[in-house]
């Protein structure tokens, strides 16, 4: 199908991986929970002509987007938006049965992060908005450095940035505000990162890098949503589905790597605990004991592919 011109180039992240994980070339019902520009679904529709998918995202732009890349599927192919976190919601609605598979990768589209007016990146001068969703009335970043108090700000940059030089960050944000002069535009929280944490030309990364990823997981409540993502899903899968899940930094895998480990009956209890009290119960068996990594040649031709690791279980008998 040829490419519309005015539409944003997009390379899905470890698209043959996701298939084969999946097993979708035997067919079978799909989620994409994280449709984004369509890139997985569509390789789950071209596996077989026995698939079908349901696509999930919050982003309305992208959706559109998607909808004409998978028009040729015609009714293989349902896309709803709302968040991933409603996936059993969404998936009750469609009445089209228990998925065999369920694939989220994490990523921010290349339509978010290529953006000149969102926000989700300093290469552009942008409101600070960075939602996901932005008709959904949340807050954006603007909005939270209007009130946000100076420790918690410091704590959500460390936490979700694992940024060292958080209270000074968050402090010179916070003397901004005090001053009558908001840090408001991308291009201004940039310049206020990069003289407040040391860098030299020889870092691989922009100092101000893992402030703006705090910042975007804060406002869209990221990590909270993932970990309600991941037993839901598992929920309503069919017994052998598999849930596949792409991450690209250390906090969404560390959180997907625990809650496998869970759901496969791995013990929470303190160490030193005689007897084993949290109820530990196997319910799928992890597919992937280390995570599936992109290859070379992925990785040369789309850079952005580097930190992206897929890992995925396999639900058992209810």
């Amino acid at each position: 199908m040829p490419k519309n011109e005015a539409e944003p180039a997009h390379e899905s992240v470890l698209p043959v991986e996701t298939v084969l994980m999946l097993d979708s070339r035997s067919g079978g019902l799909f989620v994409d929970a994280t449709l984004g520009l369509g890139g997985h679904s569509e390789a789950i529709l071209d596996s077989s002509a026995k698939t079908r998918v349901i696509g999930i995202d919050q982003d309305g732009e992208a959706i559109a987007i998607a909808t004409r890349r998978l028009k040729r599927f015609g009714d293989r192919v349902k896309i709803v938006q709302a968040n991933f976190s409603e996936i059993a919601k969404v998936a009750a609605s469609a009445k089209m049965g228990e998925p065999d598979g369920i694939i989220a990768d994490l990523g921010v589209s290349s339509l978010q992060f290529d953006s000149g007016s969102r926000g989700f990146s300093f290469r552009f001068d942008a409101p600070l908005d960075m939602r996901m969703d932005a008709e959904s009335g949340g807050e954006t970043v603007a909005q939270l450095f209007a009130t946000v108090k100076e420790d918690d700000l410091a704590n959500l940059i460390y936490r979700y940035g694992e940024e060292r030089r958080s209270r000074r960050i968050a402090r010179r944000i916070i003397e901004r505000r005090e001053s009558g002069d908001l840090v408001k535009t991308t291009f201004e929280l940039a310049d206020l990162v990069r003289r407040a944490v040391p860098h030299s030309p020889k870092d691989k990364i922009h100092p101000a890098t893992r402030t703006f990823q705090a910042l975007r997981i804060a406002v869209n409540h990221e990590l909270d949503v993932l970990e309600q993502f991941i037993p839901n899903s598992v929920d309503i899968l069919k017994t052998d589905g598999v849930l596949a899940i792409i991450t690209f930094q250390s906090l969404e895998d560390r959180i997907v790597k625990h809650a496998f480990q869970r759901l496969a009956g791995g013990c929470i209890c303190p160490p030193r605990m005689p007897v084993c009290i949290c109820g530990a119960v196997k319910r799928v068996d992890i597919l992937t004991r280390k995570p599936i990594l992109p290859g070379d040649a992925e990785t040369d031709k789309n850079p952005r592919s580097r930190s992206a690791k897929l890992r995925a279980c396999r639900k058992l008998v209810h």
